[in-house]
């Protein structure tokens, strides 16, 4: 059996959706005459810890752990956050200004840490693995990103050993929604430009999620891209068997709820509701499982829409299961950002197996609305739209209360975690065999 070492930040117990893909994907590689390896953070800065993800780790496989030296501790010294605090990701804010510490750790974040803040263990890992490699022989290497940092520990490998390295993208890099609240120099920019480049261009295989990731890159490389999407475990469907829908009409939304995911047309539309009927302002429920940004809580208040609001920070991924069995509608609130045409979040999938209809607020043309119109399991509404979204959402409510609210979801089969693993294993014997 051919043997991959995959070099990823997020590994179990970290929770959150970082470590989701390359979980799943080292799960079921055996079944496709793979045996992974896998490399990763002994002291991680995990945005939660969910310990039932460990579950889904093979057993008997290899974790291979060093320490990590990260600026966090520093950082959260600057800002007057505790030790046990968690980094939060994508800028979302719990104040309604941040700090003058915050926007300088902010600026240091962006200029001086690159490509990000694990940079200081991307030499200490290449040593490591280098020598870890020639005593324990793999077939090829795998790294998985953001953080970035990873595919420059792969990078440095390939050149010390020569192996066959595919480089995954769960995120792009400066087209990340965030990339311009870093406050770069031009310095800075150039810099992650042309690290940028440099990956794509010397891993043997690029992989990314969407086919708008694929366009992003080509722009800066042109060259071919692998799409291998996000997507959901049969497995982990069982905690919703029998799970009862909410006696409320419960719209869900599960994940960080950043400023620029603030759906502000449907906070109004859901206002107005509230206001022209009594009954639907009794049965309503908003539901958001994870962190909440604070513009987005106030923005909710100001509709009056507080007393409705459920907020949870995290959930172990079990429970997230049932929360979207449970809800009446599965809110997709895409980044209103330059890129929101290829965000493909890795929620999405398990929204599609929930028998849970979707309601994704983004670009109609984008690459999430595409994969709702072809399995037929939600409708999507532009930011600006509230006519149209307002009509659905009295439909929803009128089969909630009629108890036939279903996704009608079809040909879903194609995102299952297993399916995408057997066309993981395939890039990665195809490079092993280019390379020989």
């Amino acid at each position: 059996m051919k043997k991959v070492l995959i070099i990823t930040y997020y590994w179990p117990p970290s929770g959150g959706a970082g470590v989701q893909r390359w979980l799943k994907f080292v799960k079921y590689l055996r079944e496709f005459g793979w045996e992974p390896v896998v490399y990763t953070p002994e002291n991680p800065e995990a945005p939660a810890i969910d310990h039932s993800l460990e579950k889904d780790i093979p057993e008997g496989i290899s974790i291979v752990k060093t320490k990590i030296r990260e600026p966090y501790s520093l950082y959260k010294k600057v800002t007057g956050q505790k030790s046990e605090d968690k980094i939060k990701t994508g800028f979302l804010s719990e104040k309604k200004k941040p700090s003058l510490a915050e926007n300088i750790s902010v600026w240091i974040r962006g200029n001086l840490f690159i490509p990000d803040a694990r940079k200081f263990w991307i030499k200490p890992s290449v040593k490591f693995l280098t020598k870890y490699l020639k005593d324990h022989p793999v077939d090829a290497l795998v790294s998985t990103g953001p953080p970035h940092s990873m595919h420059m520990i792969a990078m440095g490998v390939k050149k010390k050993l020569n192996l066959p390295w595919l480089a995954d993208f769960r995120d792009p890099w400066t087209n990340i929604d965030f990339y311009d609240q870093l406050k770069l120099t031009k310095r800075a920019d150039r810099k992650h430009h042309a690290l940028e480049k440099q990956v794509l261009t010397e891993a043997d295989v690029v992989c990314v999620v969407s086919p708008g990731m694929t366009e992003d890159f080509q722009e800066k490389v042109k060259r071919e891209y692998t799409i291998i999407p996000n997507g959901y475990d049969a497995a982990d469907l069982q905690a919703g068997i029998n799970v009862p829908k909410s006696e409320k009409f419960t719209l869900s939304h599960i994940g960080s709820l950043t400023r620029t995911r603030n759906a502000g047309n449907l906070w109004l539309v859901l206002a107005e509701l509230v206001k022209e009927d009594e009954k639907f302002a009794e049965d309503l429920e908003i539901r958001n499982v994870g962190k909440m940004d604070y513009h987005v809580g106030e923005m909710i208040e100001k509709a009056g829409l507080k007393e409705y609001l459920v907020s949870v920070d995290y959930m172990p991924h079990e429970q997230v299961i049932e929360e979207q069995k449970k809800a009446s509608l599965l809110l997709l609130l895409i980044n209103n950002t330059p890129n929101a045409k290829m965000i493909l979040t890795g929620k999405l999938f398990e929204y599609l197996v929930s028998e849970t209809p979707v309601v994704c607020i983004g670009p109609p043309d984008g690459d999430a609305a595409n994969i709702l119109k072809q399995t037929n399991c939600g409708e999507v509404f532009d930011f600006s739209d509230r006519a149209n979204l307002k009509s659905y959402i009295v439909e929803a409510y009128h089969r909630f209360n009629a108890e036939k609210l279903a996704s009608g979801c079809a040909g879903v089969e194609q995102y299952e975690r297993h399916k995408l693993t057997e066309k993981m294993a395939d890039v990665l014997e195809r490079i092993t065999v280019e390379e020989k």
